[in-house]
């Protein structure tokens, strides 16, 4: 006996697909207005590169929104990392992964700052992370001395660098390198964040802090974890930037924040999650890159395109949590 085709099964269903459903009218649409460019592997492949970046920043902020966190210092904290990087690899001749080791942990030890606020001195992550993007900020340019790390550049002291730009970070930064580091990254917060005790407490703690609490669950311990993990991701997104672009820019990561936090708001009701999680935000970064190559490929001047793209991801996001009593 077939179950009836009900309003609210049709409901349900646009809002735990609507993501997806976005996903495949717009590949429909631009397929058609350009059938001989858009849906080829080459293109393809273009928006799966241009997403990587994002994506693995979200997946920090995935594991940050879990536990009931906000992050909105997580790209300067990715560009200070990026300094880091590319200061030890051209300033002081490191390899690259003991500079990417050293920048994790000093990453990480930024990060505490920000938990110290969060956890101890209670003040709530939005402005806790507010004052963090300023403080971070003032630390890059500080310790760069105002400008860029590139090869062939002086230190801020005016001494010359002594390292150069080794042949794997261009193959991080390319194809299809980058990809399978995005891809990397998200089965690994699937599997944390579904498959162990810890992900699941994570999420037990982002549900009902004061329920968790009372079922014995150590909320700072979990909240601090999460921060951790999405300290080590911020590094991964940091290394990304600096492979890609061979160099440490100003403010380099910061341009991926938004981005990567519409991912996950994007993420979070896909197959009916109601809730941050990996699968659901690689949909969403999706949805992002194709909206975005999709519109530069069909010619929409580039001061319309930040308009168009907030109305079709604004679209996304009511079809996804109009029907949703919870939120």
């Amino acid at each position: 006996m077939t179950k009836r085709l009900s309003p609210r099964r049709v409901m349900n269903f646009m809002q735990n697909w609507a993501a997806v459903i976005a996903i495949v009218l717009l590949v429909i649409l631009f397929s058609v207005l350009r059938p001989t460019a858009f849906l080829t592997v080459s293109n393809i492949e273009t928006i799966f590169r241009s997403i990587s970046i994002n994506t693995v920043l979200a997946m920090a902020l995935t594991v940050t929104l879990a536990v009931g966190g906000f992050d909105l210092a997580a790209g300067s904290l990715a560009s200070v990392s990026g300094y880091f990087i590319m200061s030890f690899v051209l300033w002081y001749g490191m390899g690259l992964l003991p500079a990417f080791l050293i920048a994790v942990v000093m990453t990480m030890l930024l990060q505490c700052v920000t938990m110290f606020l969060i956890i101890k001195c209670k003040i709530p992550d939005l402005l806790a992370t507010c004052a963090m993007m300023f403080v971070l900020q003032g630390i890059g340019l500080t310790y760069t001395g105002g400008g860029a790390i590139s090869a062939g550049m002086f230190r801020p002291d005016g001494t010359p660098s002594v390292g150069s730009i080794p042949d794997i970070m261009k193959t991080i930064g390319s194809s299809p390198t980058i990809i399978l580091i995005m891809l990397a990254c998200v089965l690994a917060v699937h599997l944390f964040l579904t498959y162990t005790k810890y992900g699941r407490y994570i999420y037990a703690v982002g549900g009902n802090k004061t329920a968790a609490d009372l079922s014995g669950i150590p909320v700072k311990k979990y909240r601090f974890l999460a921060g951790m993990i999405s300290a080590f991701f911020i590094a991964v997104t940091a290394l990304m930037v600096c492979c890609r672009n061979q160099s440490a820019q100003i403010q380099g990561a910061e341009g991926y924040q938004m981005y990567a936090l519409s991912a996950v708001f994007i993420g979070r009701s896909v197959a009916g999650q109601g809730k941050p999680n990996a699968i659901g935000t690689l949909v969403g970064a999706v949805l992002v890159g194709i909206l975005d190559n999709g519109l530069i490929m069909i010619g929409v001047p580039y001061y319309s395109l930040n308009a168009i793209k907030g109305a079709v991801l604004a679209v996304a996001l009511i079809a996804a949590y109009a029907s949703n009593k919870d939120q």
